[in-house]
């Protein structure tokens, strides 16, 4: 029997493969979304979304491309895997993505189909959009004078090609290899790891999601979360996950903070620099040193 067969969940809850049907529409999520998709429906050229690991961009991403209706735009996403691609294949990527058949095999003729191919999708009332996920691994000058270039593609007062940028914060450094490029970022947004009250409400979401009848971790087990994940997304996710099959395991009724501790140990999430924790925190664990040492000055 597995963990969600003992909980009665139709599926999985805190697995980290995209699944659109997971997705928690926080109100910075939401907020992001709205000004991307204004930044794309307004002919902007080029929005940025920029988050630390873990707090949502590839699923915003994926959000973004399933909210662009294939009668109003033509849209594609691409994923950057390593740091070695080169401006050639990035534009003919592009060029294939957007319905150019058969690219040719220098870049000026490239340049030439893709300008055409914006031009039929112009034609046929449609905007052109291109998603770039983990855009902070496109660290190049050269690079970032391509994509400039792209920006270039339009007609009189109106632009042909929207790019949208979902990176690191490294992405910010790799848009300064071209100040003309980053003079060009007409919308920026940032994600932020969750506070202590939208960790639950996404923790909350997730079990909904799964089939959950009932909330199946404890109110004080939360902030326990909150603070050995730092609100990050993706490890919260593989916390519950490990919490879930821990008090299976138990044979328990829902998640407590010890069974929460117990996992974070194994993790190896229990350390933690002491200006990481609260105020009231610090001071518990300052406290708890200063007892040790004068132990031990009294047995010395």
């Amino acid at each position: 029997m597995s963990y969600s067969e003992y909980f009665g969940l139709a599926r999985d809850p805190f697995t980290n493969a995209p699944d659109a049907r997971f997705y928690y529409n926080s109100a910075q999520h939401s907020q992001a979304l709205v000004r991307l998709m204004y930044a794309v429906d307004s002919n902007r050229g080029l929005a940025v979304l920029v988050g630390g690991v873990g707090t949502g961009k590839t699923t915003l991403a994926r959000r973004m491309l399933d909210n662009l209706p294939e009668d109003q735009y033509e849209s594609s996403l691409l994923v950057m895997v390593h740091s070695g691609v080169t401006p050639e294949w990035i534009l003919t990527r592009i060029a294939m993505q957007l319905g150019v058949d058969n690219p040719a095999g220098d870049r000026l003729t490239i340049l030439k189909q893709l300008y055409e191919r914006l031009l039929q999708i112009e034609a046929s009332g449609r905007k052109a959009v291109v998603l770039i996920d983990e855009a902070q691994m496109l660290y190049s000058r050269e690079l970032m004078e391509e994509f400039r270039g792209l920006l270039n593609l339009e007609i009189p007062g109106k632009k042909l090609l929207n790019i949208v940028f979902f990176g690191l914060t490294e992405v910010e450094d790799c848009l300064r290899l071209d100040e003309p490029l980053a003079q060009r970022v007409a919308v920026k947004c940032h994600l932020h790891s969750l506070t202590t009250e939208t960790t639950g409400a996404y923790i909350k979401h997730r079990l909904q999601v799964a089939g959950a009848s009932r909330m199946l971790f404890s109110e004080d087990s939360i902030p326990a979360i909150h603070r050995y994940t730092g609100g990050v997304p993706r490890l919260i996710n593989t916390v519950c996950d490990n919490c879930l099959f821990e008090t299976f395991l138990r044979k328990m009724d829902g998640v407590t903070p010890q069974v929460v501790q117990s996992v974070a140990g194994d993790l190896g999430l229990l350390r933690q620099p002491l200006t990481d924790l609260a105020p009231q925190e610090t001071f518990s664990e300052l406290d708890e040193i200063e007892d040790m040492l004068d132990r031990l000055e009294s047995k010395g």
